[in-house]
């Protein structure tokens, strides 16, 4: 008997399972509790596109050079500074994120968990 799944469905089976995944890990670091100067970004390490999380998720420092073909949510004007993650300061290049606990993200980033700011 042929299975039902379509790569379609294994794709976004697989992409809640991460964002599920980053999700507790982010619970896991507002639990930890942050110092006052960690929470406002300025001593957390840069995110890269090296951490396992950051790869899952598509981050890219720059929001101009998603792919497009991986990331089809991706919209332009998207952005980590735009997103109701961020957690940073208007005006400051980089802040910490509720996904990536205990990182800073580039302001002009962009993860495939980005979700725009309520206006």
């Amino acid at each position: 008997m042929a299975s039902s799944r379509t790569p379609r469905n294994s794709h976004s089976r697989r992409s809640v399972l991460t964002l599920m995944a980053a999700a507790g890990a982010a619970a896991f670091g507002l639990r930890a509790g942050l110092s006052p100067v960690q929470a406002a970004g300025k001593e957390l390490p840069h995110l890269t596109d090296a951490d396992p999380t950051a790869k899952a998720l598509g981050y890219t420092e720059d929001a101009s050079k998603v792919d497009k073909t991986k990331f089809p949510s991706y919209k332009p004007g998207a952005m980590c500074g735009n997103c109701n993650f961020f957690q940073g300061q208007a005006g400051e290049a980089y802040g910490p994120c509720q996904i990536f606990a205990g990182k800073s993200v580039n302001t002009k980033g962009w993860c495939a968990s980005h979700t725009p700011k309520a206006k």
